[in-house]
C-alpha cells in the first residue's frame, strides 16, 4: 500500500524514481528516528558527565522509533521551527527526560549530523550500483572484445573498432567514478554549537572531570561518523559540493553511454537495442516503434543531477560568516533528489546493459558498407612502402573513394574494394590478391582486444582491493 495521495502535488521521485531502500533513506520517518538516536546518543555523554541520568537515556530509548509525524507538524505550525517541534514531540512521550533533551545544542548539531549519517549510507546504495555496473560492463566487454564494429567520429563512419572496446571506454570511467567516490569522506558537524566553538558544552562540561573532545568523540563514535576539526554553525556547505560533484561525475559518465546507446540503436545504425518487453508500446500512434525510453530517461535525469551540482555551488559560496540559513529549503530537495534521480539512472543502465541486444546483422551490414574506406590506409601505406608515390596514392584512393560513397548514398554495395585491388596504378606495387587482403577492415583494429583486456584486468585489482578495505 502507498502511503501517500494522488489528490495533491507530490515529486515523482516519491514513487516513480529511485529504488525503495533510497527512497526509505530520505523519509521523514528514517529522518525523525535517527535525530532521537542523536538525542540519545547526546544524553547518553551527557550521562557520563552526571548531567542526565541513566533512567532517562533509558526512557528516550524507549520511544526512538515511536515518531509522531502529524503532531510534530502541528506543533510547528505554532512555533515556526520544525526542529523544535520534533524535540517538543519527543518530549512529550518522555515524562522524565523530556526536559533535558537537546541539552546544550543547537539545531544545526542534530541535523547536520544526520544528513552526514544519511549522505554516507546514501554514497554506500550508489557505490553498490557501481560496482554492479563494473561487474556487468567487465562481463560484456569480454563477450564482445572480438566483435568488430565500425567506430564513428563527427557521428560518421570512421575505422574498425570492437564493441568490447567501445564498453570499454564506459568501464574506464566508471571505475574513475568509483575512486571518486571512495574518495570521499563524509563528516558531521560534531557538536560545537551555536557558531562552532562548542562553548555550551564547554560551560555544561565545567566540573564534571571530562573533557570536550571526550564527550564529543563518545557521541560521535555511538553515531559512527567523524566530525570536522573546525565548523561555523553548519559543517561546510563545501561537502555538499564535493558530493555533487561526484554525483554530477557519475550522471555525466551515464549520459554519454545512452546518449551512444541511442545513437547506436537508431534505425539507421540499428546495432544495439534495449530490451523490449513483449507488451511493451514505443508510441501510442505508430505500433512499429522500439524507442529508447530508458535510454532517454538516463539522459533526463542526468541533466537533473548535473543541474543541482550548481546549486551546492551557490549554498557553499553564499554561506555568509556563521551560517546563513538560505541553504535551508533547497537542501531538502536538492540533495535526495539527486540522490534518488542518480540512483534510478544507474538502475536503468543495469537494465540496459545486462539485456542489451547485439544485432550483429547490422554491424556486419555497416561494417561491409564503411569498413572498406577506413582499410584504404592500410592500402596507401603498404603501396609507399613498395615505391610509390604516397601523395600520388593518397589523390587516387580519394578519387575512388567519392565515386564509392556516391553508390553507397545511392544504397549500393560499396564498390571501392574491387575497384582498387584491380587498378592498374595499385598493380605496379602490390599483386591483386594482396591488395584485395589489405583492404579488409576487420583485421584493422589496432590493440582494441588487448587494451579491452586492461581495463578488465585493472577493474578487477581496483575492485578486490578495495573490498578488502571497506
Amino acid at each position: 500500500m502507498n502511503s501517500f495521495s494522488f489528490d495533491t502535488y507530490i515529486s515523482p521521485m516519491t514513487w516513480r524514481y529511485g529504488s525503495p531502500q533510497m527512497r526509505q533513506l530520505w523519509s521523514e520517518t528514517w529522518k525523525r528516528k535517527t535525530l532521537r538516536k542523536i538525542w540519545v546518543a547526546l544524553a547518553r555523554a551527557e550521562s557520563k558527565a552526571g548531567l542526565v541520568t541513566e533512567d532517562q537515556v533509558k526512557e528516550m530509548e524507549l520511544k526512538v522509533n515511536d515518531i509522531d509525524i502529524e503532531r510534530s507538524l502541528e506543533l510547528e505550525k505554532e512555533l515556526h521551527h520544525d526542529l523544535m517541534a520534533e524535540i517538543k514531540t519527543y518530549a512529550e512521550s518522555c515524562p522524565t527526560a523530556g526536559g533535558i533533551i537537546h541539552l546544550g545544542a543547537t539545531s544545526m548539531d542534530i541535523l547536520d549530523n544526520m544528513d552526514a549519517m544519511r549522505l554516507k549510507q546514501s554514497i554506500s546504495i550508489i557505490r553498490k550500483r557501481l560496482v554492479s555496473l563494473l561487474n556487468i560492463a567487465c562481463l560484456k566487454i569480454q563477450e564482445t572484445k572480438n566483435l568488430y564494429c565500425m567506430a564513428f567520429t563527427h557521428i560518421q563512419s570512421a575505422e574498425p573498432t570492437t564493441l568490447g572496446y567501445r564498453l570499454s571506454q564506459i568501464a574506464q570511467d566508471l571505475l574513475f567514478c568509483l575512486k571518486e567516490l571512495d574518495a570521499l569522506d563524509i563528516r558531521g558537524k560534531g557538536f560545537k554549537g551555536a557558531v562552532g566553538t562548542a562553548a555550551s558544552y564547554q560551560l555544561l562540561l565545567e566540573g564534571t572531570g571530562l573533557t570536550f573532545e571526550s564527550f564529543e568523540n563518545l557521541i560521535l563514535d555511538e553515531l559512527q561518523i567523524k566530525a570536522f576539526t573546525v565548523t561555523t554553525q553548519v559543517y561546510p556547505r563545501s561537502q555538499d559540493l564535493k558530493v555533487m560533484q561526484v554525483l554530477s561525475l557519475i550522471s555525466c559518465i551515464l549520459n554519454k553511454a545512452a546518449l551512444d546507446f541511442r545513437i547506436l540503436q537508431s534505425s539507421s545504425i540499428g546495432e544495439l537495442n534495449e530490451p523490449f518487453g513483449k507488451k511493451q508500446v514505443g508510441s501510442s500512434a505508430m505500433p512499429f516503434k522500439r524507442n529508447p525510453i530508458n535510454s532517454e530517461k538516463i539522459c533526463s535525469l542526468s541533466r537533473l543531477v548535473h543541474s543541482f551540482e550548481a546549486n551546492a555551488w551557490d549554498n557553499a559560496s553564499l554561506s555568509i560568516l556563521e551560517r546563513t540559513l538560505d541553504d535551508s529549503a533547497n537542501r531538502r530537495i536538492y540533495l535526495p533528489e539527486s540522490f534518488l534521480a542518480l540512483d534510478e539512472c544507474m538502475i536503468v543502465e543495469e537494465k540496459i546493459l545486462s539485456s542489451m541486444v547485439v544485432n550483429q546483422d547490422a554491424i556486419k551490414r555497416n561494417f561491409d558498407k564503411f569498413g572498406v574506406f577506413a582499410a584504404t590506409e592500410k592500402l596507401l601505406m603498404e603501396t609507399v612502402r613498395n615505391g610509390a608515390d604516397r601523395q600520388e596514392m593518397h589523390e587516387l584512393i580519394r578519387n575512388y573513394s567519392l565515386d564509392a560513397w556516391a553508390e553507397v548514398q545511392k544504397g549500393n554495395t560499396n564498390p571501392l574494394r574491387k575497384a582498387l585491388s584491380k587498378d592498374k596504378t595499385v598493380l605496379r606495387f602490390l599483386s591483386e590478391e594482396k591488395a584485395f587482403n589489405l583492404l579488409d577492415a576487420s583485421s584493422y583494429c589496432g590493440q582494441a582486444t588487448s587494451l579491452s583486456e586492461k581495463v578488465v584486468e585493472s577493474v578487477s585489482s581496483y575492485l578486490s582491493s578495495s573490498s578488502r578495505e571497506q
